[in-house]
């Protein structure tokens, strides 16, 4: 049996609400359908990506599903019209189709694309469409990527260091294509890079705290390592992203995003 996901803290999630939720109003704005009568968002979190659907398409039918309780705490507080799930997107599988099957910056999380894609694509109505952005590592892989990964290396922290699942999960468009395109009447993809006004190289480390680390991070604060880690990570973000001259940093984020039409 696969271990239950890591707990989410919301808080450290929502510091960069606006930035985090500027890929899900693109993928949003992006997606052609005039009036979807009902629309899953997957991996919902606090409620940000359903709120953009909301604003996109006001008369659909709206739900969302995440496996964390602290997340959908904050989705229940919003004033979204939803209805929310607590499940585990491995395991769960909606009573009916959807027209729209949304997820903004989660399905990283699950493995396998190759399986887990056509599953989705069976939640889809006939005419109707699976959209999904993800964070991509890049070819090469972006600075702050690198950063992490040599730290985890180093004998310090091998034996604690969790594998970036999400980044290893994540797949290049062309794959993506060659998974959907047979099974879709029309397949869009495209990758953006989003440059991130940021309050110093510091704020890189809260913001990769909020994602990409908090797998880990719980682990080295079991064993007191937490406050070592963070504090040489930081020495390596202000290495790596010089403050400008009134101090911000600019903190490029590569995300790939796919749309497929039934």
């Amino acid at each position: 049996m696969a271990a239950p996901p890591p707990t989410w803290n919301s808080a450290q999630y929502l510091r960069f609400q606006h930035d985090r939720t500027l890929p899900c109003r693109d993928l949003a704005h992006r997606i052609y359908l005039e009036a979807p009568e009902s629309v899953v968002d997957l991996g919902c979190g606090t409620g940000t990506s359903t709120e953009v659907i909301a604003e996109r398409w006001p008369i659909a039918r709206l739900v969302g599903v995440d496996s964390s309780a602290e997340m959908l705490e904050g989705a229940r507080a919003s004033r979204t019209p939803a209805e929310w799930v607590l499940a585990d997107l491995r395991s769960w599988n909606p009573p009916e189709p959807f027209d729209l099957v949304f997820s903004n910056a989660a399905l990283q999380w699950l493995p396998d694309h190759a399986q887990l894609l056509p599953r989705l694509l069976g939640w889809v109505r006939p005419g109707g469409a699976l959209a999904f952005q993800v964070p991509a590592r890049g070819d090469p892989p972006a600075a702050w990527v690198t950063a992490i990964d040599t730290l985890r290396r180093r004998d310090r922290w091998r034996e604690t260091a969790a594998a970036d699942e999400a980044a290893s999960n994540v797949l290049e468009l062309s794959a993506y294509y060659d998974i959907l395109s047979p099974r879709v009447a029309r397949i869009e993809l495209w990758d953006t890079e989003y440059h991130h006004v940021l309050d110093g190289p510091s704020a890189v480390v809260e913001w990769v705290k909020g994602t990409a680390l908090r797998r880990w991070l719980p682990r080295l604060e079991a064993r007191g390592e937490q406050t070592e880690f963070l504090t040489e990570l930081t020495r390596e973000m202000e290495r790596l992203y010089p403050p400008q001259p009134d101090g911000k940093v600019i903190f490029p984020f590569l995300r790939r995003f796919v749309i497929a039409y039934r």
